[in-house]
Parts: structure tokens; C-alpha cells; sequence
């Protein structure tokens, strides 16, 4: 099982030895994510968003070096947000359900672009109040991410509107 990123091409230009291009491979049970990178203070952030669900995961402070092990912290900061989120299940299995990453270019999803960008303009005004990445309290930022109502549907109804966080929890019953 192989759970595919595709990268902005800001980040596609950082991670190039990270990309590879089959692009005949399945989603993973949680379908394709999408990942950008941003900045505090000079540091590296990513901002990864689940297509399906628009959940999202904030990996603060990646460096060169950690590239390496990007699986490793990509599954760690998914599982501590999923806790910290109210969504409880064992590490175990989300690694099994996560598989291996599988980096891809852009995918020009301009839905899922367009509402990252706005949560990288919800970020950039929390920059402010928090000042330095070191008081930025990521968990609690990537929270309020979560919890901000999405629509999720074709039509206008209330039913429609929901939080990333109960569309993941869906996605991980499935």
C-alpha cells in the first residue's frame, strides 16, 4: 500500500530526490494528499492536506537532513494530530493504512490548492500572535485548521458543511 503526496511546485523544486513519476499506482485508503511548503521565521514548514477529507498536518522545521526519515515524521506528526484531534486508534494500524510514501509533482488540484492557501492565510495571521516558531503551539494551530467548517457536496444545503476532522474520521472507518 502506497499512500501518494503530490508536492506544490515550490516544494517539488526542494524534495526533487524524494519525486518519482508512476503515476499508474492506486490511492491509499485515505486517497492522494497534497503538500506545500511555508515559512516562519526562514524554517521550513509543510502544510499536507488529505483531498477527500481536508485534514490536515503541519511538519514544522523540515530540513535537508530530513528528508531521510520524511515517512517516519510524516506518520509520527499524523498519528499526534489524530490524538490531539480526539481521534483514537492504534499507530499500528494507521502506519499499515498509511503504507509507504509515494511523492509525486503537482497534480494541479485547484480545489484542494485554493483551500490550503487559505489556511496558509489563517497561519500567516497566527504567525503574528504567536511570534516565534519555537511558541508556536503547531498541534493547537493545525486544530484550529481542523475544525474550521468546509463544504463537502454539490449542493447549498447545512448538511453539507461539516470539519476535516469528522470527514477523516469516515475515511478511517471505511
Amino acid at each position: 500500500m502506497q499512500t501518494k503526496i503530490h508536492t506544490s511546485k515550490k516544494l517539488e523544486k526542494l524534495v526533487k530526490k524524494l519525486i518519482r513519476n508512476d503515476q499508474n499506482d492506486e490511492d491509499g485508503i485515505l486517497g492522494k494528499w497534497n503538500a506545500t511548503v511555508f515559512y516562519v521565521e526562514r524554517k521550513k514548514c509543510w502544510l499536507i492536506s488529505n483531498a477527500r477529507s481536508q485534514y490536515n498536518v503541519i511538519l514544522s522545521d523540515i530540513k535537508k537532513l530530513d528528508l531521510d526519515k520524511i515517512e517516519e515524521i510524516f506518520k509520527n506528526t499524523l498519528y499526534a494530530q489524530l490524538v490531539y484531534d480526539g481521534i483514537i486508534m492504534d499507530f499500528n494500524h494507521l502506519s499499515t493504512i498509511i503504507g509507504g510514501l509515494n511523492f509525486q509533482p503537482t497534480d494541479n488540484d485547484r480545489k484542494t490548492m485554493g483551500f490550503q492557501n487559505h489556511r496558509l492565510q489563517d497561519l500567516n495571521y497566527w504567525k503574528h500572535e504567536f511570534g516565534s516558531l519555537d511558541n508556536m503551539p503547531i498541534k493547537d494551530l493545525t486544530n484550529r485548521i481542523n475544525t474550521s467548517p468546509i463544504h463537502i457536496g454539490e449542493g447549498q444545503k447545512m448538511s453539507d458543511y461539516t470539519d476535516p476532522i469528522e470527514e477523516i474520521k469516515k475515511l478511517l472507518k471505511e
